[in-house]
């Protein structure tokens, strides 16, 4: 018969692996978002880029085109930067990543978000903004198109502190 200790520990090596099968079971359904990205893992390159031409290098895709499939929803004054609502959305048909960026903060791209066809392509959450600067929905196409929306965002209070 097993100690207690190891009776713990047996128990939690299997809710672990169970919990771990079924997190990828969920993601392959496309029922549960990917895990998050980090800067070191596959879009380490986007999100340490400057400028629209570095990130589109970065992810491989044509220059973008601005489209009224896209839709961007952003204030036109915030009284903080520390948390602007950007909401983005598209009807575009074949869309695979909604991005937002701020242009003139210190990295461009603030989110990266993975779409499937079993989520409805929308999205809401708030970035910091250094300073009043434009910012951009992008949509990336199975095909390698890339839509975009723009907005002038005016920060009276800004949100990146050096």
């Amino acid at each position: 018969m097993p100690s207690r200790r190891e009776a713990l520990r047996l128990s939690a090596s299997l809710s672990g692996c169970l919990s771990a099968r079924l997190a990828t079971l969920l993601s392959l359904a496309g029922l549960m978002p990917s895990l998050a990205l980090s800067r070191e893992g596959a879009y380490g390159a986007a999100f340490e880029a400057h400028s629209l031409a570095e990130l589109t290098r970065a992810l491989g895709v044509q220059t973008p085109i601005e489209s009224r499939e896209i839709l961007l929803q952003a204030p036109d004054m915030a009284e903080n930067g520390s948390a602007v609502q950007l909401t983005a959305s598209t009807t575009a048909g074949g869309i695979k990543r909604l991005l937002l960026l701020v242009e003139k903060n210190p990295n461009l791209l603030a989110a990266l978000i993975e779409l499937s066809d079993s989520v409805e392509p929308s999205v809401t959450t708030r970035v910091k903004m250094q300073q009043s600067s434009r910012v951009f929905a992008v949509g990336l196409t199975l095909d390698g198109r890339c839509l975009f929306a723009q907005k002038e965002v005016k920060i009276t209070l800004g949100g990146c502190a050096a």
